[in-house]
């Protein structure tokens, strides 16, 4: 792979490479390049060149330019979702499904929405007028995580591309490989040079340097709070404006008059989907003791059928997880549960596949019983396909239980009573609560979490205003 800088592919700084390994088999399959200070600071040369000349375009140019790519990226998602697929452990019908089609969908959206974007005036009777304008930021950052790679790369940086500041942004060294091919698409696109950069690299090798980097006056990043928090404080004191969607510890909360069946089925998905590598799966199931022992075996039973498998084949519900040094951490976290007292009720060790899959990095999806709502296991962010069920009597105790942790990104709640449905969600510590469903998303909503899950938030004119520098004009009569 190469980086794009100023609207070429280039080999690093370092000319120097690192493995980049296909998880479903273990096999090293590319190679990223070791990118680093250097890189970054072309990146941002170039991206402080363009900016006078892509800003100040007219919107509607820039929004044909960006309408432009999400139709290379639509009419390229077959390629694009076997890279994602290969390179994530995902299987290759969710990249299909979910995330090119999420990608195609951010860039169509962004370009549009710039359009329609206004901004507020203010009246002051007979003496005046303020209006605001709204004006780009300049050289932005955006940092990506490996879990849905394309999809949120393109969440962050469609926005930003949008709104007319120009770009510096790193995807995960984990799963670079589609914000490569995405580079290849822009150059076709006509993006004008040095408006779009993408540095591959380390955390610490390139990451650091966009965030440390005093000419970058934003950035926005989605990851692991640790991360976060490193982000806040090096930022902080730079004054850059910040956007950090961090970690989850999601509930799925199940009251006995819920729609049995349907519940069932969709919690099962909000807890596995994408080998439960979303930072908005529901990991903590919370079901009423009226039906308890019922939903247990019916919902063990539905994730026995999650068949583990090779991402390429159609029969595969659960792919790969990521790489092997996090497949070991899930696996340390399902010990660690049987040490606190859990039972395991169904999956709990590693997948061993035949023929070329063999050295895969595959986990059974695991349901775990037992657990108090305030052990380790359920307050720390695990991100694989582990969920703890647990029981509970009266509303008070499960907003409690489900509120008991430092994350608040998302949480969903099954019932049939109106009032009851509304009531929780009010009640509920948490940036996103769906009802009676599970990832339902309009791009026009604000998205992000309270507590530890994150600042700020993303999402429709959310993120064109976080982008953006309010500038009040006041006129006298």
């Amino acid at each position: 792979m190469q980086n794009y800088i100023d609207g070429e592919l280039k080999a690093p700084v370092s000319e120097k490479y690192f493995d980049n390994y296909d998880p479903s088999r273990g096999k090293v399959y590319s190679q990223i390049p070791q990118s680093g200070k250097d890189d970054v600071e072309q990146a941002y040369v170039a991206a402080k060149k363009a900016f006078p000349s892509w800003s100040n375009m007219p919107k509607e140019e820039r929004s044909k330019i960006l309408v432009r790519l999400s139709s290379l990226i639509e009419q390229n998602l077959d390629r694009l979702a076997e890279a994602e697929s290969l390179d994530n452990g995902k299987p290759l019908w969710l990249a299909k499904k979910v995330d090119i089609p999420r990608a195609v969908a951010n860039f169509q959206f962004f370009a549009t929405a710039i359009l329609h974007f206004a901004s507020e005036s203010h009246s002051m009777e007979d003496r005046g007028v303020n209006y605001t304008l709204r004006e780009p930021i300049g050289v932005v950052g955006c940092i990506s995580p490996w879990n849905l790679p394309l999809y949120l790369f393109s969440w962050k940086v469609a926005p930003a591309l949008a709104s007319g500041n120009t770009v510096v942004a790193k995807p995960s060294e984990i799963t670079p490989m589609t914000a490569y091919l995405l580079s290849e698409l822009c150059i076709e696109a006509g993006i004008p040079k040095g408006v779009f950069n993408i540095i591959h690299g380390t955390g610490p090798d390139v990451g650091a340097a966009i965030v440390e980097h005093p000419g970058i006056k934003a950035i926005s990043f989605t990851g692991g709070t640790k991360t976060g928090e490193y982000i806040a404080r090096t930022a902080a004191p730079m004054f850059k404006k910040l956007s950090l969607e961090l970690g989850g510890k999601n509930p799925t909360i199940v009251f006995a008059d819920c729609d049995f069946e349907n519940t069932v089925n969709a919690t099962a998905t909000a807890a596995f989907s994408n080998q439960g590598q979303i930072c908005l799966c529901g990991s903590r199931l919370f079901v009423q003791k009226d039906i308890y022992d019922q939903f247990k075996e019916a919902f063990v039973k539905r994730v026995q059928t999650l068949n583990v498998g090779p991402p390429m084949q159609d029969s595969s519900k659960i792919g790969a997880v990521v790489s092997k040094p996090h497949m070991e951490k899930v696996l340390s976290y399902i010990e660690l549960a049987k040490e606190e007292g859990g039972s395991i009720l169904t999956g709990g060790e590693q997948v061993k596949l035949d023929g070329e899959f063999s050295d895969g990095y595959y986990i059974n999806p695991t349901v775990i019983e037992g657990l108090s709502f305030d052990c380790r296991t359920n307050q720390e962010e695990i991100f694989g396909p582990v969920v703890t069920i647990m029981p509970f009597e009266t509303e008070e105790e499960v907003l409690m239980m489900a509120n008991s942790t430092e994350y608040g990104l998302a949480a969903s709640v099954w019932t049939e009573n109106l009032k009851k449905a509304h009531r929780v969600a009010r009640n509920l510590d948490s940036g996103i609560v769906w009802l009676n469903s599970w990832l339902v998303r309009d791009l026009r909503t604000p998205f992000g979490g309270v507590k530890n899950s994150g600042v700020g938030r993303e999402g429709g004119f959310e993120a064109l205003k976080f982008f953006t520098e309010a500038k009040n004009v006041c006129i006298q009569y």
